[in-house]
């Protein structure tokens, strides 16, 4: 066989965080994780969920893991975790915004697709969002990292049909699968698959700046845009809990 399957019977002490855990069988888990390495892996953590179990207080979300596995099917198994400290716990609506970085990777991310940039990317956005760093800004950030990964990154400087720059003066319609186009020329796109932008906007996200208020207000509107598209039929859930929270 290859070097890549040999990769996926065994893997020792790889970086990695837990995305998700749920219940299987009596007393075991199974768990989707983001490594370093390997990408999203599936994996059954068996015996996990008794009381004496070396994994039950190890296998949190957004603690920073070290896990070994085997086995060559979608779902592997674990035979170790350990956690390596060095991160803050996550609060209030800081752990909303981590569960919804989450959701990003489960629903977006396909198993076994190595993404080591994204690790490092979800790896600093944590950070910053324990720190308490502007809450936007990181998740804007993220979301924009993420797409160039998986290979739907928006180009933000310049015009689809033209390729003229673009300039912090103007106006521009982002339209879906097209890219941006000048907002004083027609087009028979429909409203909802067009977004209206800055160009102070656009620039200002192909920087990763996000102090000006009008670019925090327009950059989530425009990855909220990208982002269901990309997922298709599929809901976030945490955020329609973001907006049920706000609405209290």
């Amino acid at each position: 066989w290859d070097m890549t399957e040999a990769d996926r019977i065994r893997q020792d002490a790889q970086p990695a965080y837990l995305l998700h855990s749920y219940a299987y069988r009596e007393t075991s888990l199974i768990i989707e994780t983001f490594t370093r390495e390997q990408g999203r892996v599936a994996l059954v953590a068996r015996g996990a969920r008794r009381p004496r179990s070396a994994l039950r207080g190890v296998l949190l979300a957004f603690a920073p893991l070290t896990i070994s596995w085997s086995g060559k099917s979608e779902l592997r198994t674990l035979h170790k975790a350990e956690w390596q400290g060095g991160l803050p716990q996550l609060k209030g609506d800081a752990l909303l915004c981590g569960f919804y970085l989450n959701e990003l990777l489960l629903k977006l991310v396909a198993r076994d697709d190595p993404h080591a940039v994204l690790f490092y990317a979800y790896d600093e956005t944590l950070q910053a969002l324990a720190r308490g760093a502007h809450q936007g800004a990181a998740l804007r950030r993220f979301e924009r990292k993420l797409l160039a990964e998986i290979g739907y990154a928006p180009s933000l400087e310049h015009e689809a049909e033209s390729g003229a720059p673009v300039v912090a003066g103007r106006s521009y319609s982002y339209v879906l699968e097209n890219g941006l186009i000048p907002s004083d020329r027609p087009g028979n796109v429909s409203q909802k698959n067009r977004l209206e932008l800055s160009g102070q906007t656009l620039l200002d996200i192909a920087r990763d700046e996000y102090t000006n208020p009008v670019t925090l207000q327009q950059s989530k509107a425009l990855m909220r845009m990208l982002i269901n598209h990309y997922l298709g039929n599929q809901m976030l859930n945490t955020r329609q809990l973001l907006k049920d929270l706000q609405q209290l």
